[in-house]
């Protein structure tokens, strides 16, 4: 029982870092600088590593310097690029509902390299969580842009791997999680910088609401929330850590159904609860009490 209990209240804490992530649409579209995306990823990075670098006062060791290098390619720098591209090439929320894939991606991963048995519930909530982000987002037919759909996929992968990896790694002996964080957010940063110079120009000029939008993602938006997600990577199976992601979208929409007078929708309130289920079926469930034997008895007297 105290098991379950801790398995839940560390999918809750973790479940926190996607909640933070579904805002980040309303405060990119509200607050910070239009059409400039790969700023926003790049300054949600970069900043907020590189302070955590200079709190830590570690940098990696040994193999370390490569780890750290594909973490934060995989966990935030290529995966937010590749999100990114989807977005724009895939409208009406197709790049969502196939972003809803990666937990199907981890579930493989975590039984070829973490030795966590892939069951039938798995299959079934990753069903459902697909069918649940398609019911949320889905907007009638649109068409299916080849570029859009394999960087929605790699993106769907990035993440997965980022998930699976972290696991099986760990973090170095006598490493602190903001340390480590730090490692990550700092390599994604870097590798996003280059995309940014080059695709995009700065804006003319900050405003009040630029800074606030910018200080809300580095703070909250990476730092806080990335380290809430490590943390639970650490203590939760990663196939589970994998189905709290959803609940990106659905605080994306009731943010946007809260503040920007969008609709919702009977069809998109199932969908959340199809999301919520199939969150709740992808957590460890706890292990069958054995049935208790009459003890034996005892041999006879020789």
């Amino acid at each position: 029982m105290k098991n379950r209990q801790y398995a839940l209240t560390a999918a809750a804490l973790t479940g926190l870092a996607p909640a933070v992530w579904g805002s980040t649409y309303l405060v990119t579209t509200e607050l910070l600088p239009p059409d400039r995306p790969l700023l926003a990823t790049t300054m949600r990075a970069l900043p907020g590593g590189l302070v955590l670098l200079a709190l830590g006062r570690k940098l990696p060791v040994g193999r370390w310097w490569w780890r750290a290098l594909v973490l934060g390619v995989l966990n935030i720098g290529a995966f937010n690029f590749l999100l990114f591209v989807a977005a724009y090439r895939l409208p009406g929320g197709i790049a969502a509902v196939i972003m809803s894939a990666q937990p199907v991606f981890v579930v493989v991963l975590a039984a070829l390299f973490l030795g966590e048995r892939a069951r039938a519930v798995h299959a079934a909530a990753c069903a459902m969580g697909a069918g649940g982000v398609g019911l949320l987002v889905f907007r009638g037919t649109a068409s299916l842009d080849a570029v859009g759909v394999l960087t929605a996929v790699g993106g769907a992968v990035c993440m997965a791997s980022g998930i699976t990896l972290t696991k099986r790694w760990g973090r170095p002996e006598g490493v602190g999680l903001l340390t480590f964080t730090g490692w990550q957010l700092t390599a994604g940063g870097v590798v996003l910088l280059p995309f940014w110079l080059s695709m995009e120009d700065l804006p003319d000029a900050l405003a009040t609401s630029h800074v606030i939008g910018f200080a809300y993602l580095i703070t909250l938006g990476a730092v806080l929330s990335y380290m809430v997600w490590f943390r639970g990577i650490e203590r939760l199976p990663a196939v589970a850590v994998s189905f709290l992601a959803l609940g990106s979208p659905v605080v994306a929409a009731l943010l946007g159904y809260l503040f920007k007078d969008e609709t919702l929708t009977t069809l998109q309130i199932v969908g959340m609860v199809v999301i919520f289920l199939a969150v709740l079926l992808g957590q460890p469930r706890p292990p069958k009490p054995r049935s208790k034997k009459s003890p034996s008895a005892p041999p006879p007297p020789c």
